[in-house]
């Protein structure tokens, strides 16, 4: 059975969906401290939720990147993350439509554990300036730093033991999504 194209998996539960960011340990130690999103975290530019662990583990090398040494586990209100994908514009899509959104959305090739691209995409959407302060304020109920977890998969998956290292990822499972919003983001059903 082949995994459809694109399809948004995550972590989640009747009221909350949990997506993944990396930070520097300026960002990550003040929010993860407040519980919360707190300065120096950004309201004024675009942040990029995933909802892949892998593609995190992908973007940030495994947490190792400059200014993404923190990888946190972003726990937010189901209803904020269906207000995000419902004012979602593809990144491919006409420019001006794309300049005016509130919420980027873009498909990217989901990753295996040792970052080889694979033949489905992971979703990754981009909250806007406009949202920016609705997603920190209201839309997150938790944060959960999972950098020891992540180099202890990391040092599993190069010291060749990625069954135990299958056995740490967080869980993630099909998200259902509206039609109307699934056949606007290019969503498989």
């Amino acid at each position: 059975m082949t995994t459809p194209q694109c399809q948004i998996r995550a972590d989640h539960d009747a009221g909350t969906v949990v997506v993944y960011q990396a930070y520097a340990p300026a960002v990550a130690d003040p929010a993860l401290r407040a519980g919360r999103f707190v300065a120096p975290f950004s309201l004024r530019r675009m942040t990029w939720i995933k909802p892949s662990f892998r593609w995190l583990m992908h973007r940030s090398n495994w947490g190792r990147k400059p200014g993404q040494q923190r990888v946190l586990a972003v726990r937010i209100t189901r209803a904020g993350w269906e207000e995000a994908l419902s004012r979602g514009v593809l990144t491919t899509s006409d420019a001006a439509a794309v300049a005016r959104a509130a919420v980027h959305v873009q498909w990217d090739p989901e990753r295996s554990l040792r970052g080889a691209a694979l033949d489905h995409y992971s979703i990754q959407v981009g909250i806007g300036r406009d949202l920016i302060r609705t997603f920190a304020e209201e839309w997150v109920v938790d944060l959960t730093d999972l950098t020891p977890r992540v180099r202890k998969i990391a040092a599993l998956v190069q010291t060749g033991q990625a069954a135990k290292a299958r056995r740490l990822l967080p869980p993630e499972r099909l998200y259902p999504v509206p039609r109307a919003v699934a056949a606007r983001l290019g969503i498989d059903g």
